[in-house]
């Protein structure tokens, strides 16, 4: 997928200003169901469970050398083959490699992001094998040459209507209006290429080092036709996507359906382990790993190692009051939402992202739903102190913070004219209270308006009133 994160700015505006897309937006339901869910269990034991998954991934991170290697020993020993790929490029010529090895002409897929980091389906067509994605909001996705704007939920910035109107373009069916009808057709046009492709090519949720297996969670049954039918299945998943054992899988399952959709439990969850044998009537006769490092073995040790905790849920995105204004194409890259204003600099690097540190507001709401407790307010501080210290913001806004802290630095200055600041913006407010268009700072007018200051002094003021 082609990185567009530079032009976060042009993109979001565009967003904010579609009435469609911000009627989409609010409609988007995942936080609510979480919370149903959280409470269900019990906040207290789902805060010791969140407890437990951050141990857990801290576990795996700390070693992910011996974890990888003991993946690998037991993946290998039950007839598959580990591969690696230290960037997106690489896990193309891997893919390519085992389609010319084995003959294979048709992919189909099931739901990954690591194959949109790739650009994987470009690559396949290229090299002459068909690229099909079988989850119902990718194959959308695909018809209408867009990238996914959730990591959940890939295709909810797309119309009943629109969909309609794509599946009229390439099927060539008459037109229907109703959802469960186009479900149905869908899953019709898709099963004629479940039973004539030759690859099955999947994402990872987790891979068990105790056992060479990976975990898929997925809420429609292509998953478990992708990984069973074809002669070939390939695995692609990230390295940090490790657990050391089947029990810690089991903790993490008990929060991510939870976090990501707000279900007890995903519809479909599968534990796949080794090849085909006499005895089995399904699974792939040759079976490979791809493990990913495009960007993650740098964070090891970083000040942004907790990242590398994060399990793809996407409640972080759920709750930012930023992406459920702006969508997730306005990141312009893979991961959008407050993940991926800290995975796309840490990933692709800070100058090709420079506005997603600062798209967000820091209200915090993103760690308090995280499962693993990834704490992404300080990591999204963590680097837009890096863009400072490399002089990538603009020399105003520097200039003005290096003011700022000066003036911060001395306490009587810095009262003295923050007493003169809120008179200024009192007169601003006039006779309403209200803020209406703030001077060298329109982008917090444009579209908002907020109180003035009220009369009675400055929190210094007024502390030092109550003192006396």
């Amino acid at each position: 997928m082609q990185i567009q994160s530079i032009h976060f700015q042009k993109r979001s505006s565009a967003a904010i200003a579609n009435p469609e897309t911000q009627k989409r937006m609010a409609s988007l339901g995942f936080a609510q169901r979480r919370a149903e869910r959280v409470t269900e269990f019990g906040a207290a034991a789902f805060e010791a469970q969140r407890d437990a998954a951050e141990a857990i991934r801290n576990r795996s991170i700390a070693d992910l050398a011996t974890w990888i290697e003991r993946f690998e020993t037991e993946a290998t020993s039950r007839g598959a083959t580990v591969l690696f790929a230290s960037d997106a490029k690489e896990v193309g010529e891997r893919v390519i490699e085992v389609c010319r090895r084995h003959d294979l002409k048709k992919a189909i897929k099931s739901k990954s992001m690591l194959s949109e980091e790739a650009d994987l389906n470009r690559v396949l067509a290229a090299a002459g094998v068909q690229p099909v994605e079988t989850d119902l909001g990718e194959y959308i996705c695909q018809l209408a040459d867009d990238p996914p704007s959730h990591i959940i939920a890939p295709a909810m910035h797309k119309s009943q209507d629109e969909i309609a109107d794509l599946f009229v373009k390439h099927h060539g069916t008459p037109r229907l209006d109703r959802a469960e009808q186009l479900t149905r057709e869908a899953r019709e046009k898709l099963r004629e290429h479940f039973l004539s492709a030759d690859l099955g090519i999947s994402g990872g949720n987790f891979l068990i080092a105790e056992t060479g297996s990976v975990a898929l969670v997925t809420n429609e049954g292509n998953g478990r036709l992708v990984t069973t039918m074809p002669r070939v299945h390939i695995a692609i998943t990230g390295i940090e996507k490790v657990v050391p054992t089947l029990e810690d899988l089991s903790t993490l399952m008990r929060l991510l359906p939870r976090s990501a959709t707000g279900q007890n439990i995903s519809n479909y969850f599968s534990v796949l382990t080794g090849t085909r044998d006499a005895d089995s009537s399904e699974g792939p006769e040759h079976l490979y790993f791809i493990l990913v490092d495009n960007g993650r073995a740098n964070l090891v040790g970083s000040e942004l190692q907790d990242m590398l905790r994060c399990i793809r849920c996407g409640a972080c995105m759920n709750h930012c009051p930023v992406y459920k204004t702006v969508g997730g194409h306005s990141y312009g890259w893979v991961y959008p939402g407050p993940m991926g204003s800290v995975l796309t600099p840490a990933f692709m690097g800070l100058e090709a992202a420079l506005d997603l540190p600062h798209a967000a507001t820091l209200c915090g709401a993103c760690s308090v739903v995280c499962p693993v407790k990834i704490p992404l307010p300080e990591l999204l501080r963590s680097l837009r102190e890096r863009q400072v210290d490399a002089h990538l913001r603009p020399g105003g806004e520097r200039l003005a913070l290096k003011l700022w802290s000066m003036v911060a630095d001395i306490p009587w200055l810095y009262a003295h004219l923050t007493r003169w600041g809120a008179r200024a913006l009192r007169l601003l407010g006039g006779t309403r209270g209200m803020i209406t268009r703030l001077p060298l700072a329109g982008g917090w007018t444009d579209g908002r308006f907020f109180p003035a200051p009220q009369p009675g002094g400055t929190f210094r003021d007024r502390f030092a009133a109550r003192r006396r």
